[in-house]
C-alpha cells in the first residue's frame, strides 16, 4: 500500500492527527477550504486540495474528522464527495456518527468498491495530541491489516468487531459514560464546596477513593479547579453525543431514565452556559445554583 494519507477534517483532533502520520513519514495530502490552515500546512510539505472528490482521485486512504453526521455524509457520500474519486480504496472516519449513519456511508461507499472502517477514537484533545488516544476500530481483517500501522500513530487500536457501526455503539456508550460521570461529579463538586470542604483536597479525596472518575481525575483537575475551562470538546458536541446513545437505546427499546436525565442536564447546558462553550463548564450550573465556585485558587 501506498505511503500516503488523505486527510479531511483538521480541527482540535484532525490536526494532531495529521501531525503524527507526517511524523510517521506518511505523505499527507489534505482537503481544506480555511486559507490560513492551507496555507500552513502547504508550507508544511501537504498537498492542499479544495474538495473532497478532488483529494479522492489523488490517493487510496482518507481519513475523517469531522463534528457531525450529516457532514460525514456530505463529504463522504454527497455531491463532490469522496464517493466521486477515482483512486480512493477506503475510508476511514474517525468522527463520531452513530451506528446507523455508519452504515449507512459504509453501504453507499461499498456500491462503488470502497471499503469503509469504523474508527471512532476517545481521548480528547490531550490524548491527540500525544497519540495515546484509545481507538475503536470496527472493520474486516482486510483493511485491519491495511490500516493498523496508520491508525496506531494515534493510539491504541481496540478492535470491536467487523460490522460498520460497531465502533460507534462503542463511542457513544463511552461518551455516554464521561457525560454521566461529569454531571454527576458537578453535582457532589457543588454540594461539599457548599458544604466547607477545600475544592482541592476534596477532588484528591476522591481521586484516592472510590468515587474517582474520569471526570474527577481529568475534567476537574486540568480544567475545573484551574478555571481553564480548555478540554476542546464542546457543550452542543456532547449533546449530540448523548442523545446518539439514547437513540440507539429508543431503537432497541430500551429504557434508560438515568441517562435521559443526563441529556436534559446537557440541552440546558446548551441553554444556559452555550452551546459552543467548553463542555466542562457544565458544572457552572450547579455551582452557580449552590453560589460557589470550585477552584483551587493556587492553580488559578
Amino acid at each position: 500500500m501506498e505511503k500516503a494519507a488523505g486527510f479531511v477534517g483538521l480541527g482540535n483532533m484532525g490536526d494532531p492527527f495529521c501531525h503524527h502520520l507526517k511524523d510517521a513519514g506518511y505523505e499527507l495530502h489534505i482537503c481544506e477550504l480555511r486559507p490560513d490552515v492551507a496555507a500552513r500546512w502547504a508550507q508544511e510539505g501537504a498537498t492542499v486540495y479544495g474538495s473532497a472528490r478532488a483529494l479522492a482521485d489523488a490517493v487510496e486512504t482518507v481519513f475523517l474528522s469531522l463534528p457531525t453526521p450529516d457532514i460525514v455524509e456530505t463529504v463522504a457520500i454527497g455531491p463532490e464527495g469522496l464517493i466521486e474519486g477515482g483512486r480512493i480504496k477506503r475510508v476511514i472516519d474517525l468522527s463520531t456518527t452513530g451506528p446507523d449513519v455508519a452504515k449507512s456511508v459504509a453501504a453507499a461507499l461499498a456500491g462503488k468498491g470502497v471499503a469503509f472502517v469504523d474508527a471512532p477514537v476517545s481521548g480528547g484533545v490531550a490524548g491527540a495530541r500525544a497519540g495515546n488516544v484509545a481507538i475503536m476500530l470496527a472493520c474486516d481483517d482486510e483493511q485491519r491489516s491495511a490500516v493498523e500501522a496508520m491508525l496506531e500513530t494515534f493510539g491504541r487500536i481496540y478492535h470491536v468487531g467487523q460490522a460498520p457501526g460497531l465502533g460507534q455503539i462503542t463511542k457513544v456508550l463511552n461518551n455516554l459514560l464521561s457525560a454521566g460521570s461529569l454531571v454527576l461529579a458537578g453535582e457532589v463538586a457543588a454540594l461539599g464546596a457548599k458544604a466547607g470542604l477545600h475544592p482541592k483536597v476534596m477532588i484528591d479525596v476522591f481521586n484516592a477513593g472510590s468515587g474517582r472518575s474520569s471526570a474527577t481525575l481529568d475534567k476537574y483537575v486540568k480544567a475545573i479547579l484551574p478555571g481553564t475551562f480548555t478540554t476542546g470538546f464542546t457543550n452542543r458536541l456532547m449533546y449530540k453525543d448523548v442523545s446518539l446513545c439514547l437513540a440507539l437505546a429508543e431503537k432497541m427499546g430500551l429504557e434508560m431514565p438515568a441517562s435521559a436525565a443526563v441529556r436534559d442536564e446537557w440541552l440546558a447546558a446548551m441553554n444556559e452556559v452555550g452551546a459552543d462553550e467548553d463542555f466542562s463548564k457544565i458544572v457552572l450550573m450547579r455551582e452557580r445554583a449552590a453560589g460557589v465556585e470550585v477552584r483551587d485558587l493556587a492553580q488559578g
